[in-house]
């Protein structure tokens, strides 16, 4: 048999390593639905003509066939490369059963078939949450959806995350305002400032969209502004550029930044970054990226914004605003470098422990009794001394192991504590905080929603 080796891109977590991941999906699930947003889960093939961008199929898409398919078929199916392409599909096949406006939230894997990288994977786990409309969705579930994204990863114990708006309205009615024809291809070159000067970029306005170099230098310091409040209105009005569309998208913004702000703890920045642009041929309106600190090297760990036309049958559209966090491109790096881990590999909290083969049966009917009351447990896999009994407890990270005792009492010990107490199986209870795996945080304790604190870890449970 040939040597197994990990296959790159494809990230296998341990399973306290597991248990990190499935309790931040489980936090962030219970504050979507905190907020009215009802859980779906879609297929994850979709008919390669619906997954192709623009009527050209992307190269990264991973196609489905049978091994045993005809030699020269064609694959018609593909594995869906995020959630939003099955979302629409999913909306559309779905509408007549659908209340609307329709607050969704999904947390699934996806697939792309790129060069892997820390924090970008073949096999990767998006949470993403929507509100859809049928033809109109008013503007403030823009800033709703918004919030609820700043709730759920406030609530994390994770690096500080920066929330950086913009507006696609603001950008088009700017350079409109300005006199440059070609938008689109302007936002392409100003979106460039990240790998080139500004005096390049400045060049690239003027040789390849035509721009005056006054027209360019206004660019420019449009691109500049970032802050933290809704003064970006007053400093993009101090440019001197008039338009309907810039006035919309300015109102909007400043909307978004001050309901952002208002739920945003010391977990969150939320910002205005005036070269944030996402989608040109997607987003129509608000748009965001995420980013955490000390972990720039991984670009954005979610992004979204408001697109008015998720999906079209022809006689009917329907508008929407959404946000993606990616689950596996934010805990991957975080799980490999030491900040987060689970409290233990299993959700067992109790071990009950084995006196004898014979007496299997008293140990199995005390695991059933905390069973009964949601407490997880196993018994000792065989009778052996207590010591070695609690040495497996500890090699396994459950923190209590359960005495059957000769006279037919009971005893628990904790054995972080060496604490040794009575007990009763039909009542005894552990404390919250052991009754499940949780994660553990390097991150300096806060006081946030969702969480405990202890002197040198934070956890989520």
């Amino acid at each position: 048999m040939s040597k197994i080796a990990p296959l790159s891109g494809f990230p296998e977590l341990l399973p306290a390593q597991r248990a990190v991941e499935r309790e931040v999906v489980a936090s962030v699930s219970r504050t979507f639905e905190l907020h009215g947003f009802a859980n779906i889960e879609t297929r994850v093939v979709e008919p390669i003509d619906r997954l192709a961008k623009g009527g050209e199929v992307d190269k990264e898409i991973y196609v489905l066939q049978r091994l045993a398919a005809e030699p020269g078929a064609k694959a018609d199916l593909g594995l869906h490369f995020d959630l939003t392409v099955p979302f629409a599909r999913y909306v559309l096949e779905h509408a007549g059963h659908l209340e609307f406006p329709f607050r969704r939230y999904q947390v699934q894997p996806a697939w792309r078939g790129e060069r892997p990288q820390e924090g970008r994977y073949r096999q990767f786990t998006q949470a993403d949450v929507d509100i859809v409309g049928r033809d109109e969705l008013p503007f403030h579930h823009d800033v709703e959806v918004m919030a609820v994204m700043v709730d759920a990863l406030g609530r994390l114990p994770i690096p500080r995350v920066s929330f950086q708006f913009n507006n696609r309205k603001l950008i088009q009615g700017f350079y409109r305002g300005l006199g440059i024809d070609d938008v689109t291809d302007a936002i392409r070159v100003i979106d460039k400032l990240d790998k080139l000067p500004a005096d390049e970029v400045a060049t690239l306005l003027v040789e390849r969209v035509g721009a005056t170099p006054e027209q360019a230098r206004r660019c420019l310091e449009l691109a500049t502004i970032r802050v933290e409040d809704t003064s970006f209105v007053e400093r993009v009005r101090s440019l001197g550029v008039t338009d309907d569309l810039l006035d919309q998208g300015l109102e909007e913004l400043a909307a978004v930044v001050e309901g952002c702000r208002a739920v945003a703890g010391d977990r969150v920045g939320v910002e205005a970054n005036l070269r944030i642009a996402r989608g040109l041929d997607y987003y129509t309106g608000t748009v965001v990226e995420i980013f955490m600190a000390g972990y720039e090297r991984l670009k954005s760990v979610g992004g979204g914004g408001r697109y008015d036309a998720l999906a079209s049958d022809g006689r009917t559209t329907y508008p929407g605003v959404g946000v993606s966090f990616g689950v596996s491109r934010t805990l991957v790096p975080l799980i490999a470098d030491g900040v987060l881990s689970g409290s233990r590999p299993v959700p067992s909290a109790v071990l009950v422990a084995l006196n004898t083969e014979d007496e299997r049966g008293a140990s199995t009917a005390v695991a059933a009794a905390l069973r009964a009351r949601d407490i997880a447990c196993e018994v000792a896999p065989a009778p052996a001394r207590f010591g070695k009994q609690i040495r497996f407890a500890e090699r396994r990270g459950i923190p209590y192991v359960w005495f059957v005792q000769a006279d037919g009492t009971h005893q628990v010990k904790d054995i972080r504590s060496g604490e040794q107490v009575g007990a009763d199986p039909a009542a005894w209870s552990p404390p919250e905080a052991d009754l499940r795996p949780a994660v553990v945080s390097t991150i300096v304790p806060s006081n946030t929603p969702g969480s405990t604190t202890s002197e040198s870890s934070e956890e989520i449970q």
